[in-house]
């Protein structure tokens, strides 16, 4: 089944609307538009056209990473999702005013998008730095990163492929360990913090509380 997962649209100042409304090239959809009829997917092809390997950042925030990276990475496409509407403007308009070209974004919850795209389209690797962690019991089954949504990610990442996933909930990253050990996708673990990744905006709250970020890399099998 398809995730139905709310928007998190939250206030938005005025240069997020107006990146917003300003039909980038490089926004390729939101969910309004694959709720129609006759679209059941969105295409993916724009990202893919130059035969680049393309990276997928999932749950961007503000996009300062996904911008980092881009600028590090300019011989890399970066496919970023997130329900952030402010977010999704911040990060179009910084692609618009530092004229970046390798970074595309999707307004949408990022297991609908993989579940519908029309043909499979294979990462050449995934980022999902510091997903909420839903602390609470109760909302555990909210958290991204559960069975599914790694065997689902799975499907679309080239054999080789990596995943590197960032959290500070120690709870969290065990959870996300012995997920990944029950699939037959990935390999691999914990490994120190590497010294190119750019630190987010979660990481430095996260920081100020004494959380201790855990970095996680896997390969597909």
């Amino acid at each position: 089944m398809v995730p139905t997962t709310k928007h998190r649209r939250g206030r938005r100042t005025q240069r997020q609307e107006a990146a917003l409304a300003g039909a980038s090239p490089y926004f390729l959809g939101s969910r309004d538009l694959l709720d129609g009829e006759t679209q059941e997917g969105v295409d993916l092809a724009p990202a893919f056209a130059r035969g680049r390997p393309v990276i997928l950042d999932v749950g961007f925030g503000t996009g300062e990473v996904v911008v980092a990276y881009a600028e590090a990475e300019p011989d890399r496409e970066i496919l970023a999702i997130d329900m952030h509407t402010p977010g999704i403007g911040d990060l179009l308009a910084t692609i618009g005013e530092q004229g970046l070209d390798n970074v595309w974004v999707i307004d949408d919850d990022v297991r609908r998008v993989l579940s519908q795209v029309d043909a499979p389209r294979e990462f050449s690797g995934a980022r999902t730095f510091f997903p909420d962690p839903w602390p609470k019991k109760r909302h555990h089954r909210r958290r991204l990163i559960q069975d599914d949504f790694i065997s689902l990610l799975g499907d679309h990442i080239a054999s080789g492929g990596f995943w590197h996933v960032a959290t500070d909930w120690v709870e969290y990253a065990n959870g996300i360990e012995q997920a990944v050990a029950r699939c037959d996708s990935w390999r691999g673990g914990r490994i120190p913090r590497p010294e190119d990744r750019p630190v987010t905006r979660y990481e430095r709250r996260g920081l100020a509380a004494g959380r201790v970020p855990i970095d996680l890399w896997f390969e597909r099998a």
